[in-house]
């Protein structure tokens, strides 16, 4: 987050933020519970979260799976080798299959990084992510130089934003 963007946050935002930075409660209508919390009215929360998305204030609002406890143990960073002037498509396509969770673009580091773009990939086993790479290979088609793939040995910590609690003076 930019300054000028931590200038323009007022009270509720940073009440909202504070509210909802380790997740939205599990309940059937997170949003009213959040408002009834910070004591104001669920359109006004809707407002607020709307705006901070529209300002860059915050990126996205989603849900964060433990693919782990989901039974997805065999993780890999798939990278790809793909020309430049074609990511924008492919990446459109590849982050479009339902087993991949993100999918985002990177620079190159030739000689010894020469991938471009990366797709995190969940199976229930090795040979069904295999499987999974091979769905990849032939949508990439042509446009495939090479590959990777980097299997996660252990679950990062994935946070949202999170505001510091004013040092006491």
């Amino acid at each position: 987050m930019t300054l000028d963007k931590k200038k323009n946050m007022d009270d509720l935002d940073r009440k909202i933020i504070a509210a909802t930075q380790s997740g939205l409660p599990l309940v059937k209508e997170p949003y009213q519970a959040i408002a009834q919390q910070l004591n104001i009215e669920p359109e006004l929360l809707m407002q607020h979260m709307r705006a901070m998305l529209k300002t860059g204030q915050i990126r996205r609002i989603g849900a964060v799976p433990n693919h782990y406890k989901l039974g997805y143990t065999a993780n890999a960073m798939s990278v790809w080798n793909v020309p430049d002037d074609k990511i924008y498509e492919l990446g459109q396509q590849l982050g479009a299959l339902s087993f991949v969770s993100h999918c985002y673009e990177r620079p190159r580091f030739l000689p010894e990084w020469p991938y471009n773009l990366f797709a995190m990939l969940h199976g229930k086993s090795k040979d069904e992510v295999a499987e999974k790479v091979q769905e990849v290979v032939t949508l990439l088609g042509e446009h495939c130089a090479g590959y990777e793939l980097l299997y996660s040995k252990q679950i990062l910590k994935k946070t949202g934003l999170r505001l510091k609690e004013p040092s006491p003076k």
